[in-house]
Parts: structure tokens; C-alpha cells; sequence
């Protein structure tokens, strides 16, 4: 039995495993684009659930539903074990930052396996709602002592995250994460990017102002994960142009994935 990094190693190593986990993008660039096409129905009088218990939900209703939501949960999870792998192979003679890369990338398989969980609940007939989730699991927080701030502190952590996914649409940094080709489709591809990240941000971060909302209004009910925040945009003014201009970015987004399948560093 070898130790994790090992592990790690082999997982990294193996043609078949790595395939799997490219996959995984396919995936992610699929379920971005059913949550943006919702949100583009919900921006122009339509409905429909904009996060990824809705995606599954219109994945299930397809005549092999069940059996692509088995295919999705088992690339997401090969694509988390990439990411732990990376995470524990990260090489860095500071050890901050090497600790900041593992926590990093450690997030984001969980996140992967998150989804990954939902696929596999929804394969089996099962449903989650998760906007309920949301704001149950936010009235939990806020009745514990302290839940106020907790509460606070997890909303502008996840608002963190998206202005993270902002800033890496307007610098580019995702071309670090990719083996860019040459010529016009590294025009396209870097497009795509910017976009989508840009757009993803906005989602996030408005998905994390809620939460810091429902906290200090002491209402658990306005913290309503992605469907309600992107509901929330129609609020502002020209809300319903920029909900459609933010579900084309989400589904710009899950295009970018898919490329990102063929061109990643893995």
C-alpha cells in the first residue's frame, strides 16, 4: 500500500484515468448549459430551476437519463480525485503557497463531488431542492450563538470566490490551466473564457451577497443558492436584459468547459 502521494502518482499516470477526468469538464460544460438556458427561459417570462438540481432534473427527463447521470457522477469524481492529486503533488518551496494550492484545489474537487453526490441521487429517483437546502441550512446557522456573523463570514467567502472567477475572466488567467493552440481558435478559446468566467463570477458573487443578506436582515429565507440569485438580478435596473446576458455567459461558460476538455494541463 503506498502512501497518498503514490496514489497520486498512479492515478495521474494512468491514460485511462486521465481521459475520465477530462470527461469531467464535458460535464461541467453541460450542466453550465442547461443552468444558463434556464436562465435565459426565467429572463424572458419562462421557468425552470437555474442550478444544478434543475440541470439534473432536465438530464433525468431525457429517454437515458438515468444512465447519464451515472456517466456524469463518475467523471465528476474522477475529475475531484485529479484535483486532490494535483492538490497533494503541487510542488512549491514555500510552503504557503503550497498549502494554498492544495486548499484550492481541494475545494474544488469538493465542489465537483457535490455535484457528483446530486447526479447520483437524481439516477436513483431521489431530488433535492437545494434552494430549501439553502435556506435551511441558513436558518440552522443563524439560530447557533454567533450564527449572525458565521453566516456573514460564509456569504462573503462564496462572494470571494466569484469576484476570484471575475478576476480571472478580465486577466485571463485560466490560459495558465490550459495547453493554448495557436491561430484563431486561441482567439475563440481565450473569448469563451473571459466570458464565462466573467459571467460565473457574477453568479457567485451574487449567490454570496444573499447569504450576507439573509444574515444581517436576520432572514434565512433570502439566502436562496444560485436559482435565487440569479432570480434576484431581475430586481435591478434592466434586470431582465442583464439575466439574459448572464445565463448566455453561463452557457458561454459551460462551451468553454468542454474545449477546456481537449486543451487542459492534466
Amino acid at each position: 500500500m503506498g502512501t497518498p502521494k503514490d496514489v497520486a502518482r498512479s492515478a495521474q499516470r494512468s491514460d485511462g484515468f486521465r481521459r475520465t477526468a477530462r470527461a469531467g469538464f464535458v460535464v461541467v460544460g453541460l450542466v453550465h448549459i442547461i443552468i444558463g438556458a434556464i436562465a435565459v427561459s426565467i429572463a424572458t417570462g419562462g421557468g425552470g430551476d437555474a442550478d444544478q438540481d434543475g440541470a439534473m432534473e432536465v438530464i433525468r427527463a431525457t429517454p437515458v437519463g438515468g444512465l447519464l447521470l451515472g456517466v456524469v457522477a463518475a467523471a465528476l469524481i474522477a475529475l475531484a480525485v485529479w484535483e486532490v492529486a494535483g492538490g497533494l503533488l503541487s510542488a512549491s518551496d514555500d510552503d504557503a503557497r503550497r498549502w494554498g494550492t492544495r486548499l484550492k484545489m481541494m475545494g474544488i474537487a469538493a465542489a465537483y463531488l457535490v455535484i457528483a453526490g446530486l447526479a447520483l441521487v437524481f439516477a436513483f429517483g431521489g431530488s433535492i431542492e437545494s434552494e430549501q437546502t439553502m435556506r435551511t441550512l441558513s436558518a440552522v446557522v443563524l439560530a447557533i450563538p454567533g450564527g449572525t456573523v458565521l453566516l456573514i463570514v460564509v456569504g462573503l467567502s462564496v462572494a470571494g470566490v466569484g469576484v476570484g472567477f471575475f478576476v480571472i475572466g478580465l486577466t485571463r488567467g485560466f490560459q495558465k490551466t490550459m495547453d493554448m493552440p495557436d491561430g484563431p481558435s486561441h482567439f475563440w478559446i481565450v473569448a469563451l473564457g473571459a466570458v464565462g468566467y466573467l459571467a460565473k463570477g457574477i453568479a457567485i458573487a451574487v449567490t454570496g451577497a444573499l447569504f450576507v443578506v439573509a444574515a444581517w436582515t436576520q432572514d434565512p429565507d433570502r439566502a436562496s443558492g444560485l436559482d435565487g440569485a440569479l432570480r434576484s438580478i431581475t430586481d435591478l435596473p434592466f434586470g431582465e436584459p442583464l439575466l439574459w446576458l448572464v445565463g448566455v455567459g453561463l452557457a458561454i461558460y459551460g462551451v468553454f468547459s468542454i474545449v477546456r476538455a481537449r486543451f487542459a494541463h492534466m
